[in-house]
């Protein structure tokens, strides 16, 4: 469990030695490729780390059309936080893209973190306002930004995932079709554009 271990050393300053300690607060789970953690109507109990593989979290609307909200690549959380810590049903799916390897953190996870190691609960609030900051910038870049500028911004928080997902799923979280997912790659690649 080496992404649990760096994430709790690194980002949450917990120390190397006491680690291993962290285990008790969360489980591990194996999940196979389009199985879903969270589905449309059911309350969702866990915070979910990827320690490998790739998850995404999206809606349905009424004309049966995929939104997808977030990508969690190894490293990354994920989990519908309203459902979570307001016991609301849930609008959203959580579902595995490739076969995966995760960690159930439950709600009480990061309490239990900063009752046993004081210092985490400022890492996490840091944390929170970090992914705040990432959502308002993504429902801005919906609102104000072109396709193009929005591809870029992809490419900028998922490096990786372009090689992983096909090419409808980044399309469903730009906002945009696949045909115009496509014109927007085409007029990059004239321009002489190689994603790294």
């Amino acid at each position: 469990m080496e992404n649990i271990e760096t994430y709790l050393s690194e980002i949450l300053e917990i120390p190397r030695n006491e680690v291993t300690h962290c285990s008790s607060f969360y489980e591990t789970k194996s999940v196979a490729k389009n199985e879903f953690l969270l589905k449309d109507g059911e309350v969702c109990n866990a915070t979910y780390f990827v320690e490998k593989g790739l998850l995404r979290m999206y809606s349905i609307d009424k004309h049966g059309k995929e939104h997808i909200i977030q990508f969690a690549p190894e490293k990354w959380l994920i989990s519908d936080r309203s459902s979570l810590y307001f016991n609301e049903k849930s609008k959203y799916y959580i579902e595995a893209v490739e076969e995966s390897e995760i960690l159930l953190l439950k709600n009480d996870f990061f309490k239990n973190m900063a009752l046993h190691f004081p210092k985490t609960a400022e890492k996490n609030d840091l944390l929170l306002q970090k992914h705040i900051r990432n959502l308002q910038n993504r429902v801005n870049s919906l609102l104000a930004e072109t396709a193009e500028e929005r591809y870029m911004n992809f490419i900028k928080m998922y490096p990786d995932i372009l090689l992983r997902v096909p090419q409808w799923m980044v399309a469903s979280y730009l906002g945009i079709t696949p045909e115009s997912l496509s014109r927007v790659r085409k007029e990059l690649a004239r321009k002489n554009f190689q994603p790294s």
